[in-house]
C-alpha cells in the first residue's frame, strides 16, 4: 500500500495531465466525424446506435470502418504514449515502476474517453478497440491472449458482441496471470516493467478490471439482444 501511496504523491501531476489529456484526446469520437462527412447523418441514429466501428462496418462501408478502427486504436497509443513521456520527467529507482503506475491510468481514461466523450453529450462507442490498443501499450500479452480469444469466438458465433463480452470478462484474468508470472520471474525476460511487485500486480489486475467492466456494461443493449437471440452476425462479405 506504501508503494501505491508514493506513486500517488510523487506522481501526482503527471496523473492529472496523463487523466485529463487522454480523456480529451479520446473524446473525439472518429465514428461519428467520419459518418458526418460521409453520410451527413449521425451514427448514433443508425443501425444499433453505437458510434464505434462495428455499427459503422454495418452502416456506412468498410472504408469508413477501417478509418473509424485506426481512429479509435489510435487514441490508446497517443493517450499511453504521453504517460510515458510524462514520466520521463520522474527519476529515482523507483521510476520504471511508478511507469506503469501511469500507464494503466492513461489507458483507462482513454477508454472513458471514449465510451464517455465530453463533446458528443457523452454518448460514445463501446470501447473495444481502444481497449485493445490500451492492451498493446501497458502490456502486449494481453492484447495476444485478447486476439486469440476474438478469433476462436469470432468463428463460432460470428457475433462481435460475443467477442468483446468474453474478451472483456477474461481481462482482469490475463493481466494478473502475466503479471503476477513476471513477478514470480517466470516470465521476466518478457515483462515490460522491470521487478514488478506484489501491489502493481494486484493494481494492474484492478484498473483491468475496471476497463472491463466499462466495455461490458456498454454492452448492455447487446446483451439484451443475445439473449433474445436478434443480436446480428458478421457476414463472410463484410
Amino acid at each position: 500500500m506504501e508503494e501505491i501511496t508514493g506513486f500517488f504523491s510523487v506522481c501526482w501531476l503527471q496523473i492529472i495531465i496523463a487523466a485529463v489529456v487522454s480523456y480529451l484526446v479520446s473524446s473525439v469520437n472518429t465514428s461519428i466525424i467520419v459518418t458526418q462527412i460521409v453520410m451527413h447523418k449521425d451514427i448514433r441514429t443508425m443501425g444499433s446506435g453505437n458510434a464505434g466501428f462495428t455499427n459503422v462496418l454495418r452502416c456506412v462501408g468498410k472504408v469508413p470502418a477501417v478509418i473509424t478502427f485506426v481512429g479509435d486504436f489510435l487514441k490508446g497509443i497517443v493517450s499511453v504514449t504521453l504517460a510515458i513521456l510524462l514520466m520521463m520527467t520522474v527519476q529515482g529507482e523507483q521510476a520504471d515502476l511508478y511507469r506503469g503506475y501511469l500507464l494503466y491510468i492513461a489507458g483507462l481514461f482513454a477508454v472513458v474517453g471514449h465510451t464517455f466523450p465530453i463533446y458528443y453529450k457523452f454518448k460514445g462507442g463501446k470501447g473495444v478497440v481502444t481497449t485493445f490498443a490500451v492492451m498493446l501499450m501497458t502490456d502486449w500479452r494481453t492484447l495476444v491472449c485478447a486476439l486469440l480469444i476474438f478469433a476462436v469466438f469470432f468463428i463460432i458465433s460470428h457475433i462481435i458482441s460475443v467477442c468483446a463480452l468474453v474478451n472483456f470478462t477474461l481481462y482482469a484474468f490475463t493481466a494478473f496471470f502475466w503479471r503476477f508470472m513476471d513477478y514470480r520471474n517466470v516470465t521476466s525476460s518478457f515483462s515490460t516493467i522491470p521487478h514488478p511487485t506484489l501491489p502493481f500486480v494486484i493494481y494492474s489486475a484492478v484498473i483491468a478490471l475496471m476497463i472491463g467492466a466499462l466495455v461490458i456494461i456498454r454492452h448492455k443493449d447487446n446483451i439484451k439482444r443475445l439473449l433474445n437471440g436478434t443480436e446480428k452476425k458478421i457476414k463472410a462479405k463484410k
